[in-house]
């Protein structure tokens, strides 16, 4: 067999291409995580199961991702968002968030990851709180691990409960993405009055 570097200039190009395009595939995972949360990430959680993306880079991207989006507003209004104290509606609330913040911080950053209608909300009182960010940065990854490896987890044992009910169509992976996906959306939505 001969040395792939000798095997010339076709050979290169397909092996960049390729290496360009598994690079981007993840970049977009990253991005869209940052931006959406759950839609893509299913989608390509279904790509893993079906065997065209690899498990772990997926996971990370999407974990990483996600981390980041919720630390951009923390971080952003680290510090900056006591302007709201000048206006008496919101100041005198000031305490009042702050103390419950604090007293549930854990499990408010490490539940915000599975809480699409609060994933920004959570962020911000925890930046008006004055919560420590080493804190809030370690717990929030945590949460996104555990929020991008449930989703993962969902999508591929859904999807082999489907094989054992004979459902082995291309699009099988894609039935229990859809169900994250709507199950996220329903989270989210607001109670009818």
């Amino acid at each position: 067999m001969a040395c792939p570097a000798l095997a010339g200039p076709r050979y290169v190009v397909s092996a960049f291409r390729r290496t360009h395009d598994s690079v981007l595939s993840y970049l977009l995972i990253f991005t869209f995580a940052i931006l959406e949360g759950e839609i893509y990430y299913s989608k390509v959680c279904a790509d893993v199961v079906a065997g065209k993306l690899h498990w772990l880079p997926v996971l990370l991207a999407g974990a990483l991702g996600g981390s980041t989006g919720d630390q951009l507003w923390f971080y952003v209004l680290r510090g900056r968002i006591h302007w709201l104290d000048r206006y008496p509606r919101f100041g005198k609330y000031r305490d009042i968030v702050s103390a419950r913040v604090h007293a549930h911080e854990t499990v408010m950053v490490l539940a915000s990851r599975f809480l699409p209608g609060l994933r920004v909300a959570i962020p911000v009182a925890c930046a008006y709180a004055g919560v420590r960010p080493i804190k809030f940065s370690a717990l929030n990854l945590v949460s996104a691990f555990a929020w991008a490896g449930a989703i993962m987890l969902f999508v591929k044992t859904g999807s082999q409960t489907l094989l054992a009910f004979g459902l082995t169509a291309w699009w099988g992976p894609l039935v229990p993405a859809a169900i994250v996906v709507i199950f996220f959306r329903w989270l989210a939505r607001s109670p009818k009055s």
